[in-house]
């Protein structure tokens, strides 16, 4: 399913029309978050995002732990593991496939052990089994069952949190006053549009820090890809953002496609993806959550091969600055 356009502009006749429903959702939703919460045998750092949709929570929960890592900590993720068929919990093995228990578990889990459940009280338990000390959540910010120690929401800059109003007739998963007090720290990924530029500037009124940064592409792999024009193929929440990563690195997009938020690809459509770079003799180039996807599938075998990935990573602005907001937990 792909998010509704008018979310990401100024609220018009379609956010007002839906404006009952979103008060009935987010009263819903604000209720739900005050529910009292299950404490771990382990930290929980959860990194989470206020709108519908992707804004860099991935890359961000990879980057806490590698910096936990560096203060001493032994940390495990924790998902929920969206598009996989496994209730969990389950430790994320190399056999395991993106049907079984997403695509973003099978990256996290290159890092650190990844645990995934449904029930995330029994994923923390797991973790814990497991020897983790820190447990760090990707997504599940707005998810009451298990007490944070720390919440770090990220923001994406682009689209920022859209028209600011609450699903359906906006992307705010709850109303930002029920959000806000319990976010520890915020997080602004990329340039800031007009919207990220206005909830910047309300945020930097309230006592959570603000870091901002950006997703940095792989050197080597912008590199490969250099003098060659390219087809590049998403399915993730926010294809735009990946085709102007591509562009920014100054790789030349040639044509684009975009399938929705963790699309799984069939055998038609990836022969069609093959056909048509080599009838315009473009190079395949997609996410590595999208390349995840492919892996252990035969019918994806061809597609996996031929596409390259254009891995990126977090870089804050400043430097340290999630580390500092870690180690706040342990010293």
């Amino acid at each position: 399913m792909r998010e509704p356009a008018f979310w990401w502009r100024e609220p018009g006749l379609a956010s007002r029309l839906l404006a009952p429903l979103a008060a009935l959702y987010g009263t819903v939703a604000a209720r739900r978050m005050r529910r009292p919460g299950r404490r771990a045998r382990a930290k929980v750092i959860c990194i989470g995002n206020l709108t519908v949709g992707g804004a860099g929570k991935t890359p961000t929960a990879i980057a806490a732990a590698q910096a936990l890592r560096d203060i001493g900590a032994t940390p495990a993720f924790l998902t929920r593991g969206y598009g996989g068929r496994l209730a969990g919990p389950v430790m994320v093995a190399p056999t395991h496939s993106a049907a079984q228990v997403g695509d973003e578990p099978l990256l996290l889990a290159r890092v650190a052990p990844t645990i995934v459940a449904g029930n995330r009280v029994a994923g923390a338990a797991a973790a814990a089994d497991a020897g983790a000390d820190t447990i760090v959540m990707d997504d599940g910010f707005q998810n009451p069952s298990l007490d944070k120690d720390l919440s770090i929401v990220v923001i994406d800059g682009r689209r920022g949190i859209g028209n600011g109003r609450v699903v359906p007739a906006g992307p705010l998963r709850a109303p930002l006053a029920a959000q806000l007090p319990r976010a520890h720290a915020l997080i602004v990924i990329g340039e800031p549009g007009p919207s990220a530029r206005a909830f910047i500037e309300s945020a930097r009124h309230g006592d959570a820090p603000l870091l901002t940064g950006r997703l940095a592409p792989d050197a080597a792999a912008v590199a490969a890809l250099q003098g060659t024009r390219v087809l590049a193929f998403a399915g993730i929440a926010d294809a735009e953002k990946f085709f102007a990563t591509l562009r920014e690195a100054g790789i030349a997009v040639a044509a684009t496609q975009r399938f929705a938020d963790h699309h799984p690809f069939s055998a038609a459509e990836a022969a069609g993806l093959i056909a048509k770079a080599e009838q315009s003799r473009l190079t395949l180039v997609t996410t590595e959550k999208d390349q995840a996807r492919m892996v252990g599938d035969p019918a994806l075998a061809a597609l996996a091969a031929r596409a390259k990935t254009l891995p990126v990573t977090l870089a804050l602005d400043k430097a340290g600055g999630l580390r500092d907001l870690l180690e706040g937990l342990f010293f």
